[in-house]
């Protein structure tokens, strides 16, 4: 921000001791200091030590790597036991809602200042470019690659979605790409704004989230990664869309294009339609799929590059137990001992996709946040690193109400409408249009 303002320059460790105390001023609880909203924040503001020993030169990433493992164990554990805290009272901020509203909108300039003086992610250039050989139905694979790390690629998704964003940013990559960091902030930031509004009945609480997510270090960290955003963006909107199949199984589907993990979403999101739903969120994603491919039979010469695009945007190196020349925590050990760790990943998503049988919002908060933390674990490369991946759902977990909504498929269209007192109990006797803190 130096070009900016002069003389001004904000390293990681003083974002984090800045983020720090504006954090704990302004959401923890002193009041209630033993509260879950006051765990959360511990754990989420302990993630950023981590990252700092990560990138540290210093000291060896191995400390840095170590220590996120411990955190993100401890965030898994709370995760599961999700169902246990069965108090949850709305709890206000320590700001008004215009305070807070200023906050956001302030916390927002520092990080769109921070994306436009320095420079984009290569990942996101190499996206932008995919969408400009889109545009131009240009094989995918004649473009000059800016870097031959395949862990930094996005998938077609991310060429699709970025097609729009091209021209708006006058064909220049650069801004093209910095163009895409914003708008996957304003996505995530508006997603959490509407979770709060439409499911929680509090624009205040989601306008709060938002804040939270633009001031926690780990969002300045990653600020200009777009691998990273978007995601997540198209996974918060999907929950905001819930109640409509369709539009959440275009959104998953999405997402699903753009990076490997939300694919391990999807069994507890059929799992939570079940019945009634479960038919247009699969066919919602079917489709998404035969756009996708759609679009990379567009940038394909003939067959063999249609195949070597199809095959090639998929990284199956994080499914193989080789070992792995990169940084990150599995580069120290024996790639042997990540198959028990995938397995346990893999009975844990059974565990979750199956119980409890009639799941609810709260439910499938909890196990998707709980399903992509759990990625970190055994992802090769630099696992523990990728907050961004799962901090607006787990933002949600974190300042949600008791919400005792019945299964999906149950839901009333009634008038009446179960809301919460403001001590964890429950009424069913507030009518639609006069309820304030109505669910829906």
């Amino acid at each position: 921000m130096e070009e900016i303002l002069s003389g001004y320059h904000v390293n990681e460790p003083t974002w984090f001791y800045l983020s720090l105390l504006l954090i704990l001023a302004v959401f923890f609880k002193f009041g209630r200091i033993w509260s879950v909203r006051n765990l959360d924040l511990v754990l989420l503001l302990a993630l950023a030590p981590g990252l700092l020993l990560v990138r540290s030169t210093n000291l060896m990433p191995s400390v840095g790597y170590s220590f996120l493992f411990a955190v993100t164990g401890l965030l898994l554990l709370r995760l599961l036991l999700d169902a246990a805290f069965t108090r949850r009272p709305r709890l206000e901020q320590n700001l008004n809602t215009a305070g807070m509203a200023f906050l956001c909108a302030s916390a927002l300039l520092f990080q769109i200042t921070k994306i436009t003086t320095e420079q984009p992610d290569v990942a996101a250039v190499r996206t932008v470019r995919g969408a400009d050989d889109l545009l131009k139905r240009q094989d995918v694979s004649t473009s000059p690659p800016e870097t031959t790390d395949p862990k930094s690629e996005t998938g077609p998704a991310g060429r699709l979605l970025a097609t729009p964003v091209l021209p708006l940013a006058g064909g220049a990559e650069v801004a093209a790409a910095r163009t895409m960091a914003i708008l996957s902030h304003l996505a995530v930031m508006l997603g959490l704004i509407a979770v709060g509004r439409w499911h929680f009945s509090d624009t205040s609480m989601g306008i709060a989230m938002a804040a939270l997510y633009l001031l926690l270090p780990c969002t300045a960290y990653d600020v200009s990664k777009v691998n990273h955003l978007l995601p997540a963006a198209l996974i918060i909107w999907s929950v905001a869309m819930h109640r409509r199949p369709m539009v959440a199984g275009i959104l998953l589907g999405l997402a699903c294009g753009t990076v490997f993990f939300p694919i391990f979403l999807l069994p507890i999101w059929m799992a939570f339609y079940w019945k009634r739903g479960a038919l247009k969120f699969g066919l919602a994603l079917v489709l998404t799929g035969a756009v996708l491919l759609g679009s990379l039979i567009m940038t394909s010469a003939d067959s063999t590059s249609f195949k070597q695009q199809t095959l090639g945007s998929i990284d199956w190196s994080v499914l193989t137990f080789q070992a792995e020349n990169g940084a990150g925590f599995w580069g120290l050990y024996n790639p042997a001992y990540r198959i028990p760790v995938f397995a346990t990943f893999v009975v844990m998503l059974i565990a979750l996709t199956i119980w409890p049988t009639r799941k609810n919002l709260e439910h499938l908060l909890a196990h998707s946040t709980a399903v992509v933390v759990a990625t970190q674990f055994w992802y090769p490369h630099q696992g523990g690193v990728y907050v961004l991946w799962y901090l607006p759902l787990m933002l949600v977990v974190t300042f949600r109400p008791r919400l005792n909504h019945l299964p999906l498929q149950q839901q009333p269209e009634e008038t009446r409408v179960a809301a919460s007192d403001g001590n964890g109990n429950v009424r069913t006797d507030i009518p639609r249009s006069s309820s304030r803190i109505q669910l829906f």
